[in-house]
C-alpha cells in the first residue's frame, strides 16, 4: 500500500520514499486513528497528509517532552525547517518530506507560525491553563486547525472546493471541538503524567472537582462525574450528519468515518473507566477495524468513481515560498517603531478619540505621474505610507483602522498588469510578517472571486494568525464594494428565511447588520479621503452611515502618521449630533484640510 501511495504521488527517488516511509511508520506507531483517517484520503494526496502530520506530532512530541528544554529543541527544529525550506532539503527523513510536500503543494508556512507558536508556549508553560471552554477553544485552533487547513489547501490545488456553509459556522466549530476534546479526554493520562489538566477550569469547578484528585489520579465521584459530562459532550458535537450532506461524496465519506472512528476512541475512554486516569484510551484491533474496514472500501470506491479534477504532484520548477517570520508569542509582541524623523503623537482626549477611522488612501498612480515614474512606483511608495500610519494609529491607541486597497471596480477596469503589481506588493507585505510582530489584528473584507486562491488564502492565514490580538485592528477593504456588502447580506437573509431560520417576518437593522460580512466591524467615526477628492467611492456604505468625512488635497505617498494625528485632532474638535439640532454653531478651527459633512 505505500509504495502505490508513492508511486500515485509520483514520488520515485529512493531517499525520498525512505523519507515519507519515516513519516508514514510515525503516524501509525504513535497516532493510529490520525494514520487511519488519512488513509482515507486520495492516494496522490496521502504521503503528504503524512509529512503533515508526522510534523505536526513530531513538535507535539518535542513541546510535551519532559527530558531537557523542550521549548529550546522546539525553536531549533523550526529554525532548522526554515533553513530547509530554503535549501529544498533536508537531512532529517520528517522534513525533508514536508520540505517536498511544502514544494509539491505551494504551501505557505503561516500555519507552522501559529501551531508552533502555540506550542512553544505550552513548552515554556507560559500560557496558563484554560479557565473557560473559549480559552480551550483558542489554544486548541491555534495548536490543531491550521495543519487541518493545509489539508483542504491541498484539496484545492487539486482541484477540489470545498464549500463551506456560513449559516453552519457553529456547527464547524462544534465539530473542531468534538475532535480535539475527543484528544483531551483520551490522552488525559499523558497529559497528568506531565502535571497538566487540559480540561477547562469552568467545567472542574461546575462539577466541584479538584485539581490535586486528577493530579494524583484519584477517581472521586466529582472526578467520574465530570469525564462522563465531558465524554457525553464529546459525543453530542460529532454526531452531526448534516456537515457532510452537501460536500463532494470523497470529503464527505472521509469526515464522516473519521468522525465514527473518534466516537469509536469515545467508547473505550468510557470502557476504561478509572483507568482512563492512568493510561490511554484506544479502540481495540478490532473495534478499529469494523469502522476503518469499510470506511476504505468505501473511500477507494468514491475516489475512483469521483477523482480528483487535476493533481500536481512533481515539484514546480521554481524557488520554494520563503517562510515568513514567526508570529510572536503576545508576550514577545513590540511596540510600534517611532517615527524616523522622531515625531512624537499630540496629547488628545481619551473621551473625544474616534473609536474607528477608514481611509480612503488616494493619489498613488497621480503621485507617480507627476514624478515622471510608473504607476507601480506610486503603490509601492503608497504600501510604505500605510506602514507608517498603521505604527501612527497603533501610538494613539486607535482601535480600529480600516483601509481601502482596492474596490471590486478597481480589479474589473484597471490595467491587469497594475493590478498584479498591486497584489504582489500587498502579497510581500503580508509574507513579510511586519504586522505580525506588533499588537495588530488583521481583517479582510472584500470578496475572493477575481484573486489568486494563495493570496486569499495567505489574506485569511494572517486573520487566523492574529485573531486573538487585543490592540489595533487592521481591516484591509480589498476586492470590496459597498454595494456587494449589501447584496451579501440580504442573499444571506433571504437563505436564512428560505430554510426556515428566521422568525416572523420583519427585517431589523440589527438583524440586518448580523449578516453583513463584517457585522461586527464598529461604525466608522471618522471617514478621510486623501488626494482632492470629495467622494465616498462604495466604501463601508453601512458602517459610514454617522461619519465624520475628512478630504485633504496631499496625495496618499506624501502621507505619515502624523496627518493622521492631524486628522484624529480635527475629528476631537468635531461635534457630532447624530441627526439632532445643533444647541449652537460650534467654531472649527481653520486647518489646511477642506472639511467633509457633519452628520
Amino acid at each position: 500500500m505505500f509504495a502505490a501511495d508513492c508511486a500515485q504521488a509520483e514520488i520515485h527517488d529512493p531517499q525520498l520514499k525512505a523519507a515519507y516511509k519515516a513519516c508514514h511508520d510515525h503516524l501509525r506507531s504513535t497516532s493510529a486513528e490520525e494514520f487511519w483517517c488519512l488513509q482515507l484520503m486520495p492516494p496522490a494526496l496521502r504521503p503528504a497528509c503524512w509529512a503533515l502530520f508526522a510534523a505536526h506530532s513530531l513538535a507535539d512530541d518535542l513541546a510535551d517532552s519532559t527530558e531537557g528544554d523542550g521549548s529550546q529543541r522546539l525553536r531549533a527544529w523550526r529554525e532548522a525547517l526554515d533553513t530547509d525550506l530554503r535549501l529544498g532539503t533536508s537531512q532529517d527523513p520528517v522534513r525533508q518530506a514536508l520540505v517536498h510536500t511544502m514544494w509539491c503543494w505551494n504551501l505557505k508556512t503561516d500555519a507552522f507560525d501559529v501551531t508552533f507558536t502555540a506550542l512553544e508556549k505550552d513548552a515554556l508553560r507560559t500560557a496558563p491553563a484554560a479557565a473557560t471552554w473559549q480559552q480551550w477553544r483558542t489554544r486548541s485552533k491555534d495548536t490543531n486547525v491550521p495543519f487541518l487547513l493545509l489539508c483542504l489547501t491541498m484539496l484545492r490545488h487539486a482541484g477540489l472546493d470545498i464549500p463551506l456553509h456560513l449559516t453552519r459556522l457553529d456547527a464547524y466549530q462544534r465539530l473542531s471541538d468534538g475532535l480535539f476534546l475527543t484528544d483531551s479526554l483520551t490522552d488525559l493520562a499523558d497529559d497528568l503524567s506531565r502535571g497538566d489538566i487540559t480540561l477547562p477550569a469552568e467545567e472542574l469547578h461546575r462539577f466541584g472537582t479538584c485539581e490535586t484528585d486528577l493530579l494524583q489520579r484519584r477517581w472521586t465521584p466529582a472526578v467520574q462525574a465530570l469525564i462522563s459530562h465531558l465524554l457525553d459532550t464529546a459525543h453530542t458535537w460529532l454526531d452531526q450528519p448534516r456537515l457532510w450532506t452537501g460536500l463532494p461524496p470523497g470529503p464527505a465519506v472521509v469526515l464522516r468515518t473519521g468522525c465514527t472512528l473518534y466516537r469509536a476512541r469515545l467508547h473505550a475512554a468510557e470502557k476504561a473507566g478509572p483507568a482512563l486516569l492512568q493510561h490511554a484510551a484506544r479502540p481495540a484491533l478490532a473495534a478499529r477495524l469494523r469502522v476503518t474496514g469499510p470506511g476504505r472500501l468505501l473511500a477507494a470506491t468514491t475516489w475512483r468513481l469521483f477523482p480528483l479534477p487535476e493533481l500536481r504532484t512533481a515539484p514546480p520548477p521554481t524557488r520554494p515560498v520563503l517562510p515568513a517570520p514567526r508570529v510572536a508569542s503576545p508576550e514577545l509582541l513590540q511596540p510600534p517603531e517611532p517615527h524616523a524623523g522622531g515625531a512624537r503623537p499630540p496629547a488628545l482626549p481619551a473621551e473625544r478619540m474616534p473609536r474607528h477611522v477608514a481611509i480612503i488612501m488616494d493619489g498613488n498612480g497621480r503621485w507617480a505621474t507627476a514624478r515622471g515614474l510608473p504607476r507601480n512606483d506610486g503603490h509601492k511608495a503608497g504600501g510604505k505610507a500605510l506602514v507608517d500610519v498603521v505604527h501612527g494609529a497603533a501610538e494613539i491607541g486607535l482601535p480600529h483602522l480600516t483601509v481601502y486597497l482596492l474596490s471590486t471596480e478597481n480589479l474589473e477596469k484597471r490595467p491587469p498588469q497594475e493590478i498584479d503589481k498591486l497584489l504582489t506588493f500587498a502579497r510581500e507585505q503580508l509574507e513579510s510578517g511586519d504586522f505580525l510582530r506588533y499588537d495588530v489584528r488583521i481583517r479582510w473584507a472584500g470578496l475572493p472571486d477575481g484573486l489568486p486562491r494563495d493570496f486569499v488564502d495567505l489574506l485569511r492565514t494572517n486573520e487566523m494568525a492574529t485573531e486573538d490580538r487585543t490592540g489595533l485592528t487592521l481591516t484591509f477593504c480589498l476586492n470590496y464594494g459597498g454595494r456587494s456588502e449589501l447584496t451579501q447580506a440580504a442573499d444571506s437573509l433571504a437563505g436564512a428565511a428560505r430554510t426556515g431560520q428566521l422568525e416572523g417576518t420583519r427585517v431589523s437593522e440589527h438583524l440586518l447588520r448580523s449578516h453583513l460580512p463584517l457585522g461586527d466591524l464598529p461604525d466608522v467615526d471618522l471617514l478621510w479621503r486623501t488626494g482632492g477628492e470629495q467622494r465616498i467611492s462604495n466604501f463601508l456604505p453601512w458602517h459610514t452611515a454617522y461619519a465624520e468625512l475628512l478630504f485633504t488635497d496631499k496625495l496618499w505617498p506624501d502621507i505619515d502618521r502624523r496627518d493622521l494625528w492631524e486628522a484624529v485632532t480635527e475629528y476631537t474638535h468635531r461635534h457630532r449630533r447624530y441627526g439632532a439640532a445643533p444647541a449652537s454653531q460650534p467654531v472649527v478651527p481653520a486647518q489646511e484640510m477642506r472639511l467633509g459633512t457633519s452628520g
